[in-house]
């Protein structure tokens, strides 16, 4: 059963690993997180899904099916999750990988929390929340029209997606790899994980992709081996694309795109998400031990070097989504009285037009350990200040710093006292 969690968030790649050891060292170890410390095995889930089941439960929220598409539309409307986040991979990386097909691509979905896996026709849902204390839990929900659907958690799915490549605890994946024209992939084509810090040409593998993004390239679009050999004298024959018509019939699926920007943010956040699932659970490892966080500083320094884009790899063109997702995703603010947003983006040189990602305000951070949060938010405000001159985080400009700065005391609530006072340093 956990096979099919394996590539229902799959499918981009690096080179050799190398992104994987930037995060801190021992970033891949695993976590006894079935122990007494964590006990998630054991521990109900409070998540977005646990919630909406407790809803459906008592009558608050009733889910309405639909002969075609199941209950697609009517959870993704629940969880207020767009139809415009809407990816599309093709490689056959899942339990249900019978029915994945270039034909028939798995529909991905996604908020700050939630990922929902559509197969046209397939007996379920594949369904990924993340849990403030948890990190990722895992349900199907089956396509089966009755008055009271029932999420079914399997933690079988850690045998996939609690791994090096989830950073030792349970998580997300999203990989690359070359497939063949049925969408069998190609092992030796494909590498651990990927976000912000993959090299654009090395993204998509195995998705569809919709969206310009100039002379610039990437592995979308392209399977079976005749697509790769005219990729390799034509290298963006199959790039550029503002639709899929020529490629797919997208007939029952809730969008005609497989958009661009939802792609780049999906994998910037899948990686923050197994982050602070580890900062979580080492945390409280820590504290159970030790009554102190000293020896996660290294970490917590990783942590924010992937928070605030330090290592993001510079796009090379301009790059523009086609379903609307980069404006539905920009309006969902906070925003300051400048109207600045850490959902704003750049799309020429980097994702963001303010690098510090928007899931500092997503309830696993607001939950994290008491020591490691206030340790973060001092480190923060020493780095957004201008306090911290080290060369780890000297691609941060000082407009950028105190622009970032500004908007978290405007938008991020509960900070510390401190953050609210004018500093001096370099910042200004």
């Amino acid at each position: 059963m956990a096979i099919w969690w394996m590539g229902w968030l799959v499918v981009m790649g690096t080179v050799a690993g190398a992104v994987a050891q930037a995060d801190f060292q021992g970033a891949t170890h695993m976590v006894p997180f079935e122990e007494d410390t964590i006990s998630y095995n054991k521990t109900p889930s409070t998540g977005p899904i646990a919630r909406l089941q407790s809803r459906i439960d008592r009558g608050e929220v009733k889910l309405k099916y639909d002969p075609k598409s199941g209950w697609r539309d009517s959870l993704l409307e629940a969880l207020a999750i767009s139809p415009k986040s809407q990816t599309l991979v093709f490689s056959k990386t899942s339990l249900q990988r019978e029915r994945i097909t270039p034909a028939t691509p798995r529909a991905l979905f996604f908020n700050d929390d939630v990922y929902i896996g559509w197969i046209p026709g397939a007996p379920v849902l594949e369904i990924s929340e993340v849990d403030a204390k948890l990190g990722g839990v895992f349900y199907t929900l089956e396509q089966t029209e009755t008055a009271q659907p029932k999420f079914v958690r399997n933690n079988q799915c850690l045998e996939c997606h609690a791994s090096a490549k989830t950073m030792g605890v349970p998580g997300h994946l999203i990989r690359s790899f070359k497939t063949d024209d049925q969408g069998i992939i190609d092992l030796i084509t494909g590498v651990s994980e990927v976000n912000h810090r993959t090299p654009f040409e090395d993204r998509w593998g195995g998705w569809y992709v919709t969206g310009t993004h100039g002379k610039a390239t990437h592995r979308g679009n392209l399977h079976g081996k005749a697509a790769f050999q005219m990729a390799e004298e034509k290298p963006n024959f199959l790039g550029n694309l503002t639709s899929l018509k020529k490629l797919v019939d997208l007939e029952g699926y809730a969008s005609p795109h497989s958009d661009l920007v939802a792609l780049m943010v999906l994998e910037h956040e899948a990686h923050f998400h197994n982050f602070i699932t580890r900062l979580h659970y080492e945390t409280q490892m820590a504290m159970s031990r030790y009554q102190h966080i000293r020896y996660l500083r290294s970490m917590g320094e990783g942590f924010l070097k992937y928070l605030l884009f330090t290592e993001e790899a510079p796009l090379k063109a301009r790059v523009k989504g086609t379903a609307g997702f980069a404006d539905h995703f920009a309006s969902l603010g906070p925003k300051d009285r400048r109207g600045r947003s850490l959902r704003q983006f750049d799309l020429e040189a980097r994702l963001f037009k303010y690098p510090c990602s928007f899931l500092i305000y997503s309830e696993a951070f607001d939950m994290l350990p008491r020591p490691m949060r206030e340790h973060l938010l001092q480190r923060l405000h020493e780095i957004l200040t201008g306090q911290d001159t080290s060369p780890e985080f000297a691609t941060l400009s000082p407009e950028t710093r105190r622009a970032i700065l500004e908007i978290l005391r405007e938008t991020k609530l509960n900070l510390p006292d401190y953050w609210r006072a004018e500093s001096v340093s370099g910042a200004r």
